[in-house]
């Protein structure tokens, strides 16, 4: 990749970052509803320490840091780097303020920009491309986190003024994926970016099994609610039947009645239930019972990567649409599967200080496969490996059904 081309994709995804965020108040970028969320300020901020601790301060000569304060503010969850802000209380800081931080990103950008203009070796263009596709991650993190700020406000607030469709009717046709032994994983044969979690690429073995072709739509939910199975012990796992009494969930995020009807908080605003819709904001408990009410189970991660990779349904329109409207594309919802996020064999963790990047959180976490709505541009891959604790549902998550051929 030559300078100039470096030059022009920094300068492509920041500016994506400052779009992402050109609809909000200066308000909306410092409120923090629960501790998983972070507030849009707290972002901004933490991707451009990104680019200045690992790129700035070792390849930049004679580079002045902003602020030395901003070492363990921004740093999110480096241990090997130092001591860094707990992430619940990253709402509870008035300064720096949302100028200062802009100040910051011109300051971090200038100094990239002239950084790239000299002579870039393997080395530095790896971790520019690093740093580029965490900030598009970070990008992703801003929607599902503007979402639940706008979403905690008493008044109506909306992030798009477009309205939506009305979602097509789902196609529940089923593939049928023959036994056999597969390839999955990133193949780095060409040498275009992966994470190190989506490698090596290896061998899978994988019994017959059927996926199906559309995804679990609001309609098909419904009725497993108006089956009263948020109330019945045995479609859950005994922590999943613990978290559903604890916090007395029985429907999905974002759905209200309203007047004996059913509504879905959008970033598009209040709308009501559309019943084709893609099934959206739920937890790897609630996918996993809806499930086995069906009688079927979740994929395993390496049964939906084989599926993507030979699926011909139709990738999602990247509009001006932040909501999943269409059960028969792909990239509408990230799928949970049954698969616990673990190394894959021979796994190699990133090098030097992106150590800690994805290996340190194969605990406790189930992973999700397919990309979503609000996925960046040219970032999603089939091996892209997603991946939150059973009970999170703030991101863009769904379901994609499995059976065993026998």
């Amino acid at each position: 990749m030559t300078n100039h081309t470096l030059i022009a994709r920094y300068e492509q995804v920041r500016q994506t970052t400052l779009d992402i965020c050109s609809r909000l108040e200066n308000e909306d970028f410092v409120v923090q509803p629960t501790p998983e969320v972070s507030p849009p300020k707290w972002h901004f901020g933490h991707v451009t320490w990104f680019f200045e601790t690992v790129i700035l301060k070792k390849f930049k000569a004679n580079y002045q840091a902003f602020n030395c304060a901003y070492d363990e503010l921004f740093n999110s969850y480096y241990k090997a780097i130092g001591t860094h802000t707990i992430q619940s209380e990253r709402g509870n800081l008035s300064r720096p303020t949302v100028a200062e931080i802009m100040r910051y990103r011109v300051h971090v950008d200038d100094a990239i920009t002239s950084l790239l203009a000299e002579a870039i070796t393997d080395e530095l263009a790896n971790l520019i491309e690093t740093g580029l596709h965490h900030e598009q991650q970070h990008q992703e993190l801003l929607f599902m986190d503007i979402k639940t700020i706008l979403a905690s406000n008493s008044l109506p607030t909306q992030y798009a003024q477009t309205p939506l469709s009305a979602a097509p009717a789902p196609i529940s046709t089923w593939t049928n994926i023959e036994e056999g032994l597969y390839e999955v994983g990133f193949d780095h044969a060409d040498g275009s970016f992966s994470y190190d979690n989506e490698r090596p690429h290896h061998k899978h073995y994988l019994y017959p099994f059927a996926i199906c072709q559309s995804l679990v739509t609001n309609g098909e939910f419904l009725a497993f609610m108006q089956d009263s199975a948020y109330c019945k012990a045995h479609y859950w796992l005994s922590l999943g039947w613990d978290w559903i009494n604890q916090t007395k969930t029985h429907h999905p995020l974002y759905w209200s009645k309203v007047d004996g009807k059913w509504f879905e908080y959008t970033l598009h605003g209040l709308i009501p239930l559309d019943m084709n819709k893609p099934l959206v904001h739920i937890s790897y408990f609630e996918a996993d019972a809806f499930a086995k009410w069906k009688g079927l189970r979740l994929p395993t991660e390496q049964e939906l990567e084989i599926y993507l990779s030979t699926a011909s349904n139709k990738p999602t329109s990247k509009t001006d649409t932040y909501h999943p409207n269409d059960a028969n594309a792909s990239e509408q919802v990230w799928c949970w599967t049954s698969s616990q996020y673990s190394p894959y064999p021979r796994f190699k963790a990133f090098d030097g200080v992106l150590n800690e990047y994805n290996g340190k959180f194969m605990c406790n976490q189930f992973v999700l496969r397919g990309g979503c709505v609000v996925t960046p541009d040219q970032h999603y891959r089939n091996s892209y490996r997603n991946f939150y604790l059973p009970h999170q549902r703030w991101m863009f998550s769904g379901i994609r059904l499995a059976k065993d051929i026998v």
